[in-house]
């Protein structure tokens, strides 16, 4: 819940219990509000009047700013409705004013000069204050998302070690240069180091708000870059509030500017614009060919990243160490996030030995899930981010069950027994007689949804894995270490588990094959992605060349 402060003064507003941010950019009698957390129930005993949602401002050049052209968009929670606070929209204005700001702080070298270890300790800085405040921060991001609490409270503890992560592997050993031996090694010496690009343009989800752009900004920043992040309209608030964080921690103005907008107002304008370097994108494909398109279009030649779509399979062999176990393992692929992730476990592909047991438990157990309020920590399933997607998800689960597949559990909307809030919520479904044709199969429902088909042959399994033009996420459910590696190696995903699933590190490699996209987030691959490379030939000899004059002189 969000409030404003001043003097020792808060206004409370209505909402769910939490922890609270105060205003920044805004006047009361003309004192400027304090910008720090407040606890909620300081808020309550000082006015019991309802005040307005609060408003963001877009960030640029170390402070909130209004839009241009005075746009404003709502935050709404899509758990009840209510609309948590109202943002600023960019439109192609800001947007260059965002980027040309990021250039000349890229250009002054007011962060790209600084030694490396100096932002590594800027960086480790925004880590110790993201550990202080995760509470707060897993509380707006329920609110503006939807998705449960539980899951943001132990998601959320994770995101300050991206930062610590890039900045130590930058630090220690990123830019160290090489020597690379050469043919002509006698009198010639080849010096290779890496560079910072400039300014980055990152382009993130509604799904993990706070967790995608950490990801991204964490190593833009640690590489030296500066970025411009276009968080999405539906979810803008922690990125806001990170962008204040940085500051706070010593990153200087203009080196991270915030422009939440539309994807046509605000997205295409980032992406074409002449002075970005580099466009890091994670979404839909659809989204992502569009960007490669409106890229091409203008004729950028940039490094691109993109993280799409997943669909992700899971294989169940026969051979588990407990077909509860891997119930329970499937569940969580499918389910958390109300199965709003990239690599969220959506078809599941059983032995045929096992299916029946695997079944009957694994619709027992989504059946049982709490569907409801997120701000409750025994909620299981939120809401969807909103009205579309609903929409969406519920069409294309009808497509699915009148092509043949057959809903054992869920597939509507929740009644009032099961879910009060007048939400974006759909119930947690399992589809089976599910054929590779099937639309459940073929494509990735981005919602609380599972289909389950079976297999005989350990080739059939990676068969059926394999037969989707995505390729970001998958898993294997064996006990046989053998087989493990043997199908993980076939399987064509290129973020892999073995009896587990949704297990993220900075240091290992994130990206797909296929219509998951290209390039990779995390671990050192990273790091190369937002720098490039200088190569120096120094030769050290003093002999004399003439090119012109010596008709036996080298060339190469």
């Amino acid at each position: 819940q969000i409030v404003r402060e001043a003097s020792g003064s808060p206004t409370s507003c209505p909402g769910r219990p939490g922890r609270v941010r105060a205003m920044a950019g805004v006047t009361m009698g003309g004192v400027r509000p304090v910008v720090r957390w407040v606890p909620l129930h300081f808020a309550r005993a000082a006015s019991s009047s309802a005040a307005p949602p609060p408003h963001f401002g877009l960030w640029l050049e170390g402070r909130r700013t209004e839009a241009a052209d005075g746009a404003v968009a709502k935050v709404d929670n899509p758990a009840t409705g209510a609309t948590v606070a109202t943002v600023a929209s960019a439109g192609a204005a800001d947007v260059d004013t965002a980027v040309r700001g990021a250039h000349a702080a890229f250009q002054d070298g007011r962060w790209s000069e600084l030694p490396p270890r100096t932002r590594c300790r800027v960086l480790f800085k925004v880590a110790e204050l993201l550990r202080q405040r995760l509470g707060e921060f897993a509380t707006l991001e329920t609110q503006q998302t939807g998705r449960c609490l539980r899951e943001y409270k132990a998601q959320l503890g994770r995101v300050p070690e991206w930062f610590e992560y890039h900045g130590a592997s930058a630090a220690s050993q990123g830019f160290e240069g090489k020597l690379p031996p050469l043919a002509d090694g006698a009198d010639h010496v080849n010096l290779v180091w890496r560079v910072p690009l400039g300014v980055c343009g990152l382009i993130t989800p509604w799904n993990h708000p706070l967790l995608i752009a950490t990801k991204k900004i964490s190593v833009a920043l640690a590489a030296g870059n500066t970025v411009v992040l276009k968080p999405p309209l539906e979810a803008p608030l922690t990125c806001l509030i990170l962008a204040e964080l940085l500051k706070e921690a010593g990153v200087p103005d203009g080196v991270v500017q915030v422009v939440p907008g539309t994807g046509p107002a605000a997205g295409e304008s980032l992406v074409q614009h002449p002075m970005v370097e580099r466009v890091d994108f994670t979404g839909g494909t659809v989204t992502g060919l569009r960007i490669a398109k409106a890229m091409a279009d203008v004729g950028k030649v940039k490094p691109y990243c993109a993280e799409l779509g997943g669909n992700a399979p899971i294989v169940v062999f026969d051979d588990v160490a407990s077909v509860e176990e891997a119930v329970n393992g499937v569940a969580f692929a499918g389910f958390v996030a109300s199965g709003q992730t990239c690599v969220s476990g959506k078809r599941i592909l059983v032995h045929k030995s096992i299916k029946a047991e695997f079944v009957e438990r694994l619709v027992a157990k989504i059946g049982g899930l709490q569907v409801g309020d997120p701000m409750l920590l025994e909620t299981d399933i939120g809401p969807l981010i909103s009205r579309g997607q609903l929409l969406r998800v519920r069409g294309q689960v009808d497509k699915a069950v009148s092509e043949g597949a057959v809903a054992l559990t869920g597939g509507r909307l929740p009644g009032p027994e099961r879910c009060a809030l007048p939400g974006h919520f759909y119930e947690p479904t399992v589809l089976t007689n599910v054929t590779p044709e099937n639309t459940a199969f073929a494509e990735e429902i981005f919602g609380p949804c599972v289909s389950i088909s079976e297999f005989e042959t350990e080739e059939q399994a990676i068969e059926l894995a394999n037969k989707s033009r995505y390729g970001l996420g998958g898993a294997i459910w064996t006990a046989n270490v053998r087989r493990a590696h043997r199908v993980a190696r076939r399987m064509r995903c290129g973020v892999m588990w073995v009896n587990c699933h949704h297990r993220n590190d900075p240091s290992s490699p994130w990206g797909g094959f296929g219509d998951s996209g290209i390039g990779r987030e995390n671990g050192p691959q990273a790091f190369e992605e937002f720098t490039t490379t200088q190569s120096l030939t120094i030769r050290t000899t003093d002999v004399a060349e003439n090119w012109f004059g010596d008709r036996n002189a080298r060339y190469g």
